[in-house]
């Protein structure tokens, strides 16, 4: 299977990237064929809404959106990987799901295979549920199967992550693919 991971955090050393690690680890000793985009090494521009695309075709802005998109349409499986700030996902990750509008229909027609990846300081048990709500109306809307999510509550550091369970949780998705 060809996995594309989304990785919206600007922190390459940071959490979110211990997890995407672990995932991609798992996912590749099954036999998996995983790529990996930091989207903080992409030029992607916000949608503007002037729907030139006619929601299927290629959008106006001559960005690096392009890779993405043809490595999404390429794909079977899609991996959102996300630190969580102020209750949402990274800014970074938003705008390239925005971009998804010129090229819905191809997504939903291949029926992919989703997971999410998140990490946040905060503990407590609300702490993932607008992100949570977010990622299961994504699935819902562009009909992805939803594979599983990691939560990463507690996860403030590296150090943190890399002690708490989470990375495990994370490489047994790949894994278990």
């Amino acid at each position: 299977m060809k996995i594309v991971v989304l990785q919206g955090s600007p922190n390459k050393n940071g959490s979110t990237h211990i997890l995407t690690e672990a995932f991609t680890k798992g996912a590749e000793e099954a036999g998996h064929q995983v790529r990996r985009f930091d989207l903080t090494d992409y030029k992607v521009n916000p949608c503007t809404g002037c729907v030139a695309c006619g929601y299927e075709g290629p959008c106006v802005q001559k960005d690096d959106n392009q890779k993405v998109r043809k490595a999404v349409l390429d794909a079977d499986m899609i991996v959102f990987a996300t630190p969580l700030y102020y209750y949402g996902m990274s800014a970074q990750l938003k705008i390239v799901i925005d971009r998804f509008c010129a090229y819905n229909s191809s997504i939903t027609r291949k029926h992919m295979k989703s997971a999410l990846l998140t990490v946040a300081w905060n503990s407590d048990n609300w702490t993932f549920d607008a992100l949570e709500s977010h990622y299961k109306t994504l699935v819902k809307y562009l009909d992805f199967e939803d594979q599983g999510m990691v939560l990463g509550r507690g996860c403030g550091s590296p150090s943190m992550t890399r002690n708490s369970g989470y990375p495990e949780k994370a490489y047994e998705l790949g894994r278990q693919l």
